[in-house]
């Protein structure tokens, strides 16, 4: 189909301003069909995002507190929104609804997704197009997990018969009508839902910035853009930290081959960064770069390791026996290191460590904490003589020690591991050397 999907997020949609940008942008191209909207996001540092004010009516319900004042400004962020765009919607009529359903116990999904309700009706209303509630057509199993194949017979049943809609991101209903919502950041999820299900040509995903940059600019100063990188790229770097896009919301639109657009609400003239399934993609050596610290590795060292059978399975049955789940696990003949993130670790080192010496009698166990994590990214590192040997280079002219290195078998990615300390000096130095 030649039909775009449109997803803005809260951001894109706190206030009239931003409301009439939307209009702009969906109204600038006709097959800008389906608007998945989030609920409003902060006008600015200080404020507060609708879904986290909806979230403290909950709390306060429970609690036996009057939730008057919160509903209050919700309230006003509303009527704001509706009196500047010169709507003509029974918004008090809604509220009214809202208000006494979460003070007669509602669920928190229910009260969370009223955010994404309120603010697909309103921009259904401005747009003069059809809403769609997304409890209709976003379908959950009793286990709370998305029902996709009835999510997907329900979306084409319903999408055939409006030629233009909104549908509200992050909340769905379970089999019994009642709402249930995705994680934080779930609009992207319904998103993808609605373009895949109708097989859509792209995927727009609009929010407060033009798209993913080669790297994290509070560390790297003005980093170039990615124009184009592929849902393995992305996956890589989403995992290391370079979070722009929920990451569920990739799967249903990869399996479909569906492109995602990433573009900012405020510069709509910039293309964003195209999202491609397309795993031969190498236009440039490396895609990007980015980490994470705050890391622990556990090194486990025993001769003739590699002839004992079942050895690394005893180490990650005391992880899970802990319930530790670990980062990454690279070995040799003798060795195998355990990356953990200290915040899985929760202080179960020294209980950890003595299982290992009891279960596996080891020569050695050797704890390494403060560790960060880099991971430097491309599909064109694979098919680019010298790339470890550049990043090496960098590294140790920037005087930053190597702990740990480890290269995956898709060739996409190598990760190093250094010090917290030299975090951000590694950072910059493996993007300068490749830009």
């Amino acid at each position: 189909m030649n039909t775009i999907v449109t997803k803005f997020g809260g951001s894109s949609l706190a206030d009239s301003i931003h409301f009439k940008k939307v209009k702009n942008i969906i109204e600038g191209n006709s097959e800008r069909k389906y608007v998945v909207p989030s609920a409003p996001g902060k006008r600015f540092s200080k404020d507060f995002k609708v879904t986290d004010l909806l979230y403290l009516c909950h709390a306060h319900v429970n609690s036996g507190i009057s939730l008057d004042d919160v509903f209050k400004l919700i309230s006003e962020r509303y009527h704001s929104i509706v009196n500047e765009l010169d709507l003509n919607f029974d918004l008090n009529s809604h509220l009214e609804i809202i208000k006494k359903d979460i003070e007669n116990g509602a669920s928190v999904d229910y009260a969370a997704s009223r955010g994404e309700y309120l603010n697909g009706l309103i921009l259904a209303n401005y747009l003069g197009i059809d809403f769609i509630d997304a409890k209709d057509v976003i379908k959950f199993n009793k286990y709370g997990s998305l029902n996709m194949e009835e999510t997907y017979s329900l979306l084409k049943d319903k999408l055939s018969i409006h030629e233009r809609a909104v549908i509200p991101g992050f909340y769905g209903s379970d089999e019994h009508g009642d709402i249930v919502t995705f994680s934080r950041g779930g609009s992207d999820v319904t998103g993808a839902l609605v373009a895949a299900s109708i097989n859509a040509k792209l995927y727009e995903n609009w929010t407060d910035v033009s798209g993913f940059l080669m790297a994290d600019p509070r560390i790297v100063n003005n980093p170039k853009k990615i124009k184009t990188i592929t849902y393995g790229e992305l996956r890589e770097l989403s995992y290391m930290g370079a979070s722009v896009l929920h990451e569920e919301a990739v799967f249903p639109v990869r399996t479909s081959g569906i492109p995602i657009n990433i573009r900012n609400t405020n510069e709509p003239e910039n293309e964003g960064t195209l999202i491609v399934s397309n795993e031969t993609k190498h236009e440039n050596t490396i895609t990007g770069v980015a980490g994470k610290q705050n890391f622990t590795v556990l090194s486990i060292e025993k001769s003739m390791m590699n002839s004992e059978l079942g050895f690394c399975r005893k180490i990650l049955t005391i992880l899970e026996q802990n319930g530790v789940s670990f980062e990454n696990m690279p070995s040799g003949i003798d060795t195998v290191s355990v990356v953990i993130s200290d915040s899985n670790l929760k202080n179960k080192t020294e209980i950890i460590v003595e299982e290992i010496k009891r279960a596996c009698n080891p020569d050695s166990v050797v704890v390494y904490p403060n560790m960060a994590l880099i991971a430097t990214v491309g599909t064109g590192m694979a098919y680019t003589k010298g790339v470890a040997s550049k990043i090496f280079t960098a590294l140790a002219e920037a005087d930053v020690n190597i702990r740990m290195i480890d290269q995956g078998s898709s060739e996409i990615n190598v990760l190093v591991g250094i010090e917290n300390e030299d975090f951000e000096k590694g950072i910059n130095a493996i993007y300068k050397a490749f830009n």
